[in-house]
C-alpha cells in the first residue's frame, strides 16, 4: 500500500474517530455525565479531527483518480463523514464570532424582566441572573442587537397572556411559572435540540391603555457566549406573538 492509499484509509479512520468523539460529547452532556467544558472541548477536538479527515480524503481521492490507486471509496467516505462532523461545529463557531460574547438577552435594558420561580431551579454553578457580568453587558447587547426592543400589542393583557402560554407550549418549552395578574409573566425553560443546552426565558406582559406591553428575556445556563441563540429566540417568539390572530 503506497503513501497516498494510506492517506485514504486514514481519512476514513479519522472521520470515524471524530464522529465518535462528537457523539460521546453530545450524549455525555445530555445524559449529565459530562460537564459543559469537557463536552465543548470534545466538540472542538472532533471538528479538528473531522477537518483532518476531510483534508486526507481530498488528497486520497485526487490521487486515487489520477493514479488509479486503491482507497478511493475510503477517501470519499472520509471526506463525507469528516465534513459532517466538522462543518456544523465550524458554522456554529463562525456564527458566534459575529455576535457579542454574552448569554443574557432582554428587550428592556433599563428594566429587564426578573426571574422569580427560576431562582430555585437553577444550580449555583450555572450562569447568574443578576446581569452583572460582563460589566458592560447592556452596551454589548445594544451594539450587537440594536433592533431588539419592547413590543406593543393591540390586545388586552389577558388575551396576550393566553396567546403567549400557547406559543410556549407549542415550542415544547417547560413552563416553570405562569402568573396572570395586573403584571403577568411566564417563566419557562427551552432545551436546544442537539446538545440539550437549557436556556431560561421570562415573558412579562403589562397593560397600557387597554393594550399590552410585552418584554422578554432569555438566559443561557452555561457558556459565556450563546452564539446568538437567545436573541434569535426572542425575535422569533415575539414575531409569532404579534401575529397571533
Amino acid at each position: 500500500m503506497d503513501e497516498r492509499s494510506v492517506l485514504a484509509y486514514w481519512s476514513f479512520r479519522f472521520a470515524l474517530l471524530g464522529m465518535l468523539i462528537a457523539i460521546f460529547a453530545i450524549l455525555g452532556y445530555r445524559l449529565d455525565i459530562m460537564h459543559f467544558r469537557p463536552a465543548l472541548f470534545g466538540l472542538i477536538g472532533a471538528a479538528g479531527i473531522g477537518l483532518l479527515a476531510a483534508l486526507f480524503g481530498i488528497i486520497g481521492l485526487i490521487m486515487a483518480v489520477r493514479k488509479k490507486q486503491s482507497g478511493g471509496v475510503f477517501a470519499l467516505a472520509g471526506l463525507a463523514l469528516g465534513s459532517v462532523v466538522a462543518v456544523p461545529i465550524l458554522l456554529a463557531a463562525q456564527a458566534g464570532s459575529q455576535v457579542p460574547r454574552i448569554h443574557d438577552i432582554t428587550t428592556d435594558l433599563q428594566d429587564p424582566p426578573e426571574f422569580v420561580a427560576m431562582q430555585s431551579v437553577r444550580a449555583p454553578t450555572q450562569n447568574p441572573l443578576d446581569r452583572k457580568m460582563p460589566v458592560n453587558l447592556a452596551a454589548l447587547q445594544q451594539a450587537g442587537y440594536p433592533d431588539l426592543s419592547t413590543v406593543l400589542i393591540q390586545k388586552n393583557p389577558n388575551q396576550v397572556f393566553e396567546d403567549a402560554v400557547t406559543l410556549v407550549k407549542e415550542r415544547g418549552w417547560e413552563i416553570i411559572a405562569a402568573v396572570s395578574a395586573e403584571n403577568s409573566w411566564i417563566e419557562a425553560t427551552a432545551t436546544t435540540r442537539i446538545m440539550g443546552f437549557k436556556d431560561d426565558v421570562v415573558i412579562r406582559i403589562r397593560e397600557r391603555g387597554g393594550e399590552s406591553i410585552v418584554d422578554m428575556r432569555s438566559v443561557s445556563r452555561v457558556g459565556q457566549s450563546d452564539l446568538g441563540v437567545n436573541a434569535a429566540r426572542i425575535k422569533a417568539f415575539l414575531a409569532d406573538l404579534r401575529n397571533v390572530k
